[in-house]
C-alpha cells in the first residue's frame, strides 16, 4: 500500500507528499529545536509532558576512568527528573531494525553508572549557553521550588535506580523493533522503552507537517506501578576509605582539607554515582549555595574538583562569581578554563584535577581562603535551609 498524502485546508485544499529526511543530521536537528514532536503522557502529578533538551551527542563512559565510548544521540529530561535517551535513525539505516537496541541498551546501562548530576547540569547549562537561551528561562520550565542542585541530585538517583525513557524515533519504525520494545516492557519495570515514528509530509515551500505515530504506550501503561529505589549515596567515610589508600601523601592531604573544610564551615552531600563524590554547600548570604564537587574516579591522575560557576552566579550573581573567580589560586590547570569562563558569563563546570594543586604551591590553602572570603562577605546562615 503506497503512503497518502494529508491534506491542509485554508482558501484552497493543499496536498502534502510523505518526505523522507534527507540526511540523519537533518532529523536530529529538529528533535533538538522541537522536542515537542516527542512530548506524550503526563508527568506524575497530571501535568503535560514537556522534554527539555540536556545534551546532544552526550558522551556515555563505560569505565570510571575512561573518557567517552559512545555517543548518545540526544538526553533529554522532564520535570519530574526522569531521564530520556533518544537514538534517531532513518528507515533506511538498517540499524533501526536490531543493533540500535544494543546500542540503546548499552547507553543506558553505562549512563545509570558514570552520569553523576553534577556532569548533567554542566552538560544542561553549556548546551543552553550554546544555544543561547537564558539559565532563568530553561530552568523556569523543570525547577518548581527547587534548586539546580537538587533538580540534578534527583535526575541522579532516577538514573541509578533505572528509572528512565528509552525512545527509538524514526522515519518508519520496521516490525522487529516493535516486537523488541513491547518484549523490553514487558521485562523492565523502572524504566520505559518507545519507538516513535515521526513521518514527515511537504508542502508548497517551506510548509511542512510532522506526524508522531507512538509504539509501546500501552504496554507502558500496563506495568504495575512501582515506588522509587533509593539509590546509595557516597559518605565521607567512603571518601575517606578510598583517600586513606592513595600512595601521595600531598595528595591525601589536599582532599582532606577540602572535605573538613566543608565539614565544619557547610554542609557536604554525596553523589548516588558509581564513583565516590561529594559537593560542599556553603552559606552564602541567607542561602546555601553549591561551590563545588570532589570527585574520586578509579584513575587518580583523573580525581578533581569542579567549582559550580553556574550555581554561583544563579544564587549571587556574576559579580559575585567573577570576584570568587578572581580570588581562586593561579593554578595553571584550572586557569585556562577559568580563563574561558570569563567569556561566556560564569555558568559552568570549570575544574582541576588534584594533582595540579599538589603541585602549585599554597593552592589548597589559597582555595580555603577563597571560599572564606565569599562567605564572609555576605550574611551567613547557619546549616542548611
Amino acid at each position: 500500500m503506497t503512503d497518502q498524502p494529508v491534506f491542509v485546508l485554508g482558501g484552497d485544499l493543499q496536498a502534502l507528499e510523505p518526505a523522507a529526511f534527507e540526511t540523519e543530521a537533518e532529523f536530529q536537528e529538529l528533535l533538538a529545536r522541537h522536542p515537542r514532536v516527542l512530548d506524550f503522557g503526563s508527568l506524575a502529578d497530571g501535568r503535560p509532558l514537556r522534554l527539555v533538551l540536556v545534551a546532544r551527542e552526550m558522551g556515555v563512559p563505560t569505565a570510571m576512568e575512561s573518557g567517552s565510548a559512545y555517543w548518545l544521540d540526544h538526553l533529554f529530561v522532564d520535570a519530574d527528573g526522569v531521564p530520556t535517551l533518544v537514538e534517531v535513525k532513518r528507515a533506511t539505516d538498517t540499524r533501526i531494525r536490531r543493533e540500535v537496541v544494543g546500542q540503546m541498551l548499552d547507553y543506558a546501562a553505562n549512563g545509570a553508572r558514570y552520569w553523576p548530576g553534577a556532569l548533567l547540569q554542566r552538560s544542561f547549562e553549556e548546551t543552553c549557553a550554546a544555544d543561547g537561551r537564558s539559565l532563568e528561562e530553561a530552568y523556569g520550565e523543570i525547577l518548581g521550588d527547587r534548586s539546580p542542585e537538587e533538580f540534578w541530585s534527583t535526575v541522579e538517583e532516577r538514573l541509578a535506580a533505572g528509572q528512565m525513557r528509552l525512545m527509538f524515533v524514526a522515519d518508519r519504525i520496521p516490525l522487529e523493533l516493535r516486537a523488541i520494545v513491547e518484549f523490553l516492557n514487558g521485562q523492565m519495570r523502572q524504566t520505559d522503552v518507545y519507538a516513535i515514528e515521526l513521518t514527515q509530509y511537504r508542502g508548497d515551500g517551506e510548509l511542512r507537517v510532522l506526524v508522531p505515530r507512538i509504539h509501546g504506550e500501552i504496554a507502558t501503561a500496563a506495568k504495575s506501578p512501582s515506588g522509587p529505589r533509593t539509590a546509595q549515596r557516597t559518605t565521607r567515610a567512603d571518601m575517606d576509605e578510598v583517600i586513606r589508600a592513595w600512595p601521595a601523601r600531598d595528595a591525601r592531604r589536599t582532599a582532606t582539607a577540602l572535605l573538613d573544610h566543608a565539614a565544619a564551615r557547610g554542609r557536604l552531600e554525596g553523589g548516588t554515582a558509581m564513583y565516590p563524590s561529594m559537593s560542599a554547600y556553603y552559606p552564602v548570604v541567607g542561602r546555601q549555595v553549591p561551590i563545588w564537587t570532589l570527585s574520586l574516579y578509579a584513575n587518580p591522575a583523573k580525581e578533581e574538583i569542579a567549582f559550580s560557576f553556574g550555581s554561583i552566579t544563579h544564587h549571587l550573581g556574576r559579580d559575585r562569581a567573577a570576584a570568587f573567580a578572581e580570588s581562586l589560586p593561579t593554578v595553571p590547570e584550572l586557569e585556562k578554563k577559568l580563563e574561558a569562563q570569563r567569556e561566556k558569563g560564569y555558568k559552568g563546570w570549570p575544574s582541576a584535577p588534584l594533582w595540579a594543586l599538589t603541585a602549585t604551591p599554597g593552592a589548597t590553602e589559597g582555595i580555603l581562603s577563597a571560599l572564606d572570603r565569599l562567605m564572609d562577605k555576605g550574611e551567613q546562615t547557619p546549616g542548611p535551609e
